[in-house]
């Protein structure tokens, strides 16, 4: 079998006891952290927490050639995911392939940042649309481009009056580098330039830090203003609200520190 286990959010005792019980019972135990990372432990953190030796995998063998899935034909194989598991396409993409070869799966859930950037800014989970991630600009034949989606889906979600979750790069190519949020924040601001456009000049943006942490950050204010907010250390996450309901607009004057001219902008 191949259980997925979720690990949470922050460090190694996110984990639920239900994954840690299955992390002790499987014969093999592997990890992906590319998607995700638990920014508040190590590596050699988590071994020892769980008690066993983890198989770090990079993103060529999880999402090109996954041949130690080979091994859950006759093991209990063990793959833990920062976050939730599942709510990363690559892990959906792993189970169908598992389901293929005619090996059984297992999900074990955990907290995730879709859930918790609910419980830390206020907004209404039932209120957001479609999210979307925020890359970092590339070069291409001597020119910097940024792709152009981040700002269409924000465009769509804002005309169907919903709430946007904006995921931030993530690299680790050529060594780690987090986007934050103030990075996100003036990259869409750039999209909607290239397009001609000044719909978010005056729109209101919440930054989250490192959830589930005790020092996680939680700050809103219109999203040019945001570009200069000290957030602190990775990993942040980028929220762009659409109109907003009284019991959301106070949420964030007391949760997230919104200025008035801030939440009176899209009340």
């Amino acid at each position: 079998m191949l259980i997925f286990i979720g690990l949470g959010l922050y460090d190694e005792r996110d984990i639920s006891v239900k994954g840690l019980d299955a992390i002790h019972a499987a014969d093999v135990v592997y990890a992906e952290f590319y998607t995700s990372r638990l920014m508040g432990a190590t590596f050699e953190k988590l071994e020892a927490f769980y008690g066993r030796k983890i198989g770090l995998l990079s993103r060529q063998q999880v999402e090109v050639d996954p041949a130690w899935m080979e091994e859950a034909r006759n093991k209990d194989v063990a793959f833990l995911v920062g976050g939730d598991a599942m709510v990363s396409t690559t892990h959906l993409d792993l189970r169908l392939r598992a389901a293929k070869m005619g090996i059984k799966t297992r999900v074990i859930h955990s907290s995730s940042i879709v859930t918790a950037v609910s419980g830390l800014c206020g907004l209404q989970n039932y209120r957001f649309g479609r999210s979307t991630t925020i890359p970092f600009p590339y070069i291409s034949r001597g020119k910097r481009i940024i792709p152009e989606t981040p700002h269409q889906v924000l465009k769509e979600n804002l005309d169907r009056n919903l709430h946007t979750m904006l995921f931030l790069d993530i690299q680790s190519d050529c060594g780690e580098r987090y986007m934050t949020v103030n990075e996100g924040a003036a990259l869409l601001l750039e999209m909607q330039e290239a397009a001609g456009e000044r719909l978010l000049d005056g729109i209101l943006g919440i930054g989250i830090a490192r959830a589930g942490s005790d020092d996680a950050a939680v700050k809103a204010d219109l999203l040019p203003r945001l570009q200069s907010y000290d957030f602190g250390g990775p990993l942040h996450i980028l929220i762009v609200p659409a109109k907003l309901h009284f019991m959301e607009a106070q949420a964030l004057t007391v949760l997230a520190g919104a200025p008035e001219d801030a939440v009176k902008s899209v009340e």
